[in-house]
């Protein structure tokens, strides 16, 4: 058995940094141009500019740091300086500070900056959001919980999951997770209320960004004819394709005289699961909602019935159990039956990405006392979730990436543990900068490449 090596711990003459992947962040922030979009609107006649303000947190953002008092760390690293274009970097103080003063008004800045984000072209292309295979771009709209409990903090209440905590509603664009906004609720607000309001505006931005047909895909609780009308009144004034598929809420439906209906129909076809268990589907044209818009696409509603007559033991059961569900949407009667509730089951995905918010990003907890201030910090970190995807999407998907595994996407964790985390030296020579990294580094070729595709036309 050999011992362990006797190190001697040695201070070094030249500066090292753990996060070289702030380098790609500082690319991005280049490539939008973002003091230009947030100095001369909020200028400061003195002290630290409001872009850099917003530079250093939305980089805490994408290391996973929320926490106010993490900016201190910056404050004496050179590289996030030159990496970010900080001309000065800001005391926790005068973050929390500005952060409080600003709240209301830079949410609003925060959704530009991310649709300016979203609409880059990189290495020639625009950025590739991950289509369903009926070719439609999903959007799909939740509400999830943030835990708050054991604090006083604005706009905290008692939440469906049975703890007290805000509820801030998300809408994910593509397959790959891209956030177009995350707006902060108090934790007792109902998910569809004023939920039209986030709509439209995720409408905008994702028109704006993408050329692909668009498929709004949400959950029983925004089962509202009043969400459906509104939704159809703005995909027509934006002038763009914008179907919908929105899980049905039976409340009062009479499921035991639907399913004597079905059973008593000659015409029913059911399909056999397995042993004691069949369903059968069915679909039927809506009525009666209302809108405005002149080219309204017609609704349909998928239904399913399920009969069981066994229990999972294999018991017969004394009565058949009937479970009745059903999906309201606008796709033509060319997508079967079985095509729409499989594009519903696939909206499942998003619960990976709210996951991904509150563990990878540290956002269970959110840092302020204020409502305001956690509203911007929410905005913020749609915006740090898109640059960790678009950093990974165009790093970790390639052939000599560090990551073997096939996959269509990767976890906000993989992208900072593989590229935000990385080690560089930072080098001075012949009157200009460079990122060192270990030649032994298998994800160097990947980060150059990157590196260069993110650079301005």
């Amino acid at each position: 058995m050999t011992d362990p090596v006797e190190f001697v711990v040695k201070k070094l003459p030249y500066d090292l940094s753990s996060h070289g992947g702030l380098a790609l962040v500082g690319r991005l922030f280049k490539r939008i141009n973002l003091p230009a979009m947030v100095d001369p609107q909020y200028p400061v006649r003195a002290g630290i500019a409001n872009s850099d303000i917003l530079k250093c947190y939305v980089a805490m953002l994408t290391l996973g740091k929320n926490d106010f008092e993490a900016v201190e760390a910056f404050r004496k690293q050179r590289f996030a300086h030159q990496a970010l274009g900080l001309r000065a970097v800001p005391s926790s103080a005068t973050l929390r500070q500005r952060f409080d003063a600003m709240g209301c008004e830079w949410s609003v800045l925060a959704d530009s900056i991310n649709r300016a984000l979203l609409g880059l072209h990189i290495d020639g292309a625009a950025i590739d959001f991950g289509a369903l295979p009926s070719g439609h771009l999903p959007l799909d709209i939740d509400t999830f919980v943030m835990d708050q409990s054991d604090s006083a903090k604005e706009g905290v209440s008692y939440t469906y999951a049975g703890v007290d905590g805000y509820c801030p509603i998300a809408l994910y664009l593509g397959t790959r997770g891209y956030c177009l906004e995350l707006d902060l609720r108090p934790g007792s607000q109902h998910s569809a209320r004023e939920s039209e309001y986030n709509i439209e505006r995720a409408l905008s931005t994702a028109c704006a960004v993408a050329q692909a047909p668009l498929l709004l895909r949400a959950d029983s609780g925004f089962c509202s004819q009043h969400l459906i009308a509104r939704t159809q009144e703005q995909a027509a004034k934006l002038g763009r394709q914008v179907d919908l598929l929105i899980k049905w809420n039976p409340r009062a439906a009479p499921v035991e005289q639907i399913a004597a209906q079905r059973c008593a129909d000659a015409h029913t076809v059911w399909n056999p699961l397995r042993a004691g268990k069949r369903e059968c589907l069915w679909s039927e044209a809506l009525l009666g909602i209302e809108t405005q818009a002149e080219s309204s696409r017609a609704l349909r509603r998928v239904y399913r019935l399920t009969e069981r007559t066994l229990d999972k033991r294999g018991q017969p059961l004394l009565f058949p159990e009937y479970v009745l569900e059903g999906w309201s949407t606008t796709l033509g009667p060319e997508v079967a039956h079985e095509q729409v509730i499989a594009l519903y089951r696939d909206h499942a995905t998003h619960e990976q990405f709210h996951a991904e918010f509150k563990t990878d990003m540290d956002l269970n907890r959110l840092p302020s006392g204020k409502f305001a201030t956690n509203h911007l910090v929410c905005a913020l970190a749609a915006l740090a979730m898109n640059l960790l995807r678009i950093v990974g999407q165009y790093t970790l998907h390639e052939s000599d990436s560090p990551m073997r595994k096939t996959a269509l996407r990767r976890r906000i964790k993989t992208v900072m543990q593989e590229l935000m985390y990385k080690a560089a030296r930072v080098i001075s020579h012949a009157r200009g900068w460079a990122l060192g990294i270990s030649g032994s580094d298998s994800g160097f070729a990947v980060f150059e490449r990157a590196f260069g595709k993110m650079k301005a036309a």
